[in-house]
């Protein structure tokens, strides 16, 4: 199995980002022999040993909006990143060895352009995700237990990379969430003109 950059998207989606997708030739294969001592440490997806490429694109493809290329690729400008940038050569050229279920070299160009339509996929989504909110089209329970569901997923890609998240964490943060959530209905409601509710007596208050 190799990670085709053609494979990540299906044709029938309009945010197809196909110029990322011709981006990412390879570059050949790495040479194990002089792997840098930071790639040789680097232990984000130890989890994933085993793990095949298009399994872990359908994953995320059923839960996300972005590819395991683009997810993987993302990741790794994060932790790549230094005062003058990203080290998008050193990422291209030891992508096989710093994640396990890529099999290809990239380009700093294909790197880059992963990068790039990582970003783009999720600024899209949260426009789409704060628009529904904001929109009164969901009630403050509905948006409760949407934000329980993302969070989940959200969490198991976080401990796939190596993340370690405590439990009264993890509650602290679902609680935090919650609670600007609310506050973003309140405060868009107040915004399009509607009576709001108070959440805790139900008192209806005036826009």
């Amino acid at each position: 199995m190799t990670d085709h950059a053609s494979r990540d998207e299906p044709e029938s989606t309009g945010s197809v980002d196909r110029g990322a997708d011709r981006g990412a030739e390879t570059t050949g294969e790495s040479d194990e022999e002089n792997v840098p001592d930071d790639v040789a440490r680097y232990d984000r997806f130890t989890k994933m040993d085993r793990a095949e490429y298009d399994r872990v694109n359908e994953f995320l493809r059923d839960r996300t909006y972005v590819t395991a290329r683009e997810w993987a690729i993302a990741r790794l400008c994060a932790d790549f990143r230094t005062e003058t940038g990203v080290e998008m050569t050193k990422i291209g050229e030891n992508l096989p060895e710093l994640v396990p279920f890529m099999t290809d070299t990239y380009t700093p160009q294909a790197v880059n352009q992963a990068r790039h339509s990582f970003e783009e996929k999720v600024r899209k989504s949260g426009a789409t995700f704060l628009y529904g909110a904001m929109s009164g089209f969901f009630t403050a329970d509905d948006l409760d237990e949407m934000m329980y569901d993302v969070t989940e997923i959200a969490k198991f890609l976080l401990e796939v990379e190596g993340v370690d998240l405590a439990v009264a964490e993890e509650l602290e943060a679902e609680d935090r969430i919650s609670t600007v959530m609310r506050d973003v209905r309140e405060a868009s409601a107040e915004v399009r003109g509607e009576e709001v509710a108070c959440p805790e007596c139900g008192h209806v208050h005036e826009p």
